[in-house]
């Protein structure tokens, strides 16, 4: 592995987005515990995620146009 191909390779790593896009659509698992703090909590996680992405995009958008 030369040392472009592993700088490559790292930042592939940094911008995988499956676990987000996982996060968002999963399955909802039986064997999970739910209440109000576990649902609360995953709903303003969501949020911050939705939020943070905008935030890039506008960010990306303000830079280059």
């Amino acid at each position: 592995m030369t040392m472009e191909n592993g700088k490559k390779n790292r930042v592939q790593q940094q911008f995988q987005l499956k676990e987000v896009l996982l996060y968002f659509f999963r399955r909802k698992d039986p064997e999970r515990p739910v209440n109000f703090n576990i649902r609360a909590m995953h709903g303003i996680n969501k949020i911050s995620i939705i939020i943070f992405l905008l935030g890039i995009i506008f960010f990306i958008l303000k830079r280059f146009l």
